[in-house]
Parts: C-alpha cells; sequence; structure tokens
C-alpha cells in the first residue's frame, strides 16, 4: 500500500506529498473554476495519471520484448462537463 498526504493550503491549492519517495506536487483550481491556473488542477492530474499509466504499460511490455519506447508520447485532452455537477466527461488520448 502507498500513502499519499494531502495538506490544503488555502485559496483552492493543495500540496500533496508521496509517502515512500516523499516526491511533492501542487494543485491549484483552474481559472474557470475559481482557482489562478498556477499547477495542475486535481482533474488534470486525472489526465497525467492516465496518460502516464499507458506509458508505462507500454513501457513494460516493451521491455519484456526488447523494444525501446524512448521518444515515444502521449497526449491527453481532458474534456469538462458543461452543465453541473461538474466532472470529466472524456479524455480522449493519442499515443505517438
Amino acid at each position: 500500500m502507498v500513502g499519499v498526504s494531502v495538506k490544503y493550503t488555502g485559496n483552492l491549492h493543495c500540496d500533496a506529498t508521496h509517502g515512500p519517495s516523499q516526491s511533492k506536487i501542487s494543485t491549484d483550481a483552474p481559472t474557470d473554476n475559481k482557482g489562478k491556473g498556477e499547477a495542475f488542477s486535481p482533474t488534470d492530474l486525472v489526465a497525467t495519471a492516465l496518460a502516464t499509466c499507458m506509458s508505462t504499460t507500454m513501457g513494460i511490455k516493451a521491455q519484456e520484448l526488447g523494444v525501446d519506447l524512448r521518444g515515444m508520447s502521449v497526449s491527453v485532452q481532458k474534456e469538462m462537463s458543461k452543465d453541473a455537477p461538474r466532472r470529466i466527461v472524456a479524455l480522449p488520448s493519442e499515443v505517438h
């Protein structure tokens, strides 16, 4: 089990710490949802998680097959709902 701790620092901003590595990331609400857009939004991190999960999974299989994927990229577009409640409605993805 991996722990992540999140501290709300005010003004729609959070700092998250990855337990095992102590790596840190910050989030901020986007400008279209009362934030300043100064960092990844929480839903941006969902799109980021999808792209990094796809890349890592492909990398694992590529290593097994002896294929070098360095330079491969994955792009994800995040589409948010236009009506309430605010939510992700699509995450179209492309591998390049």
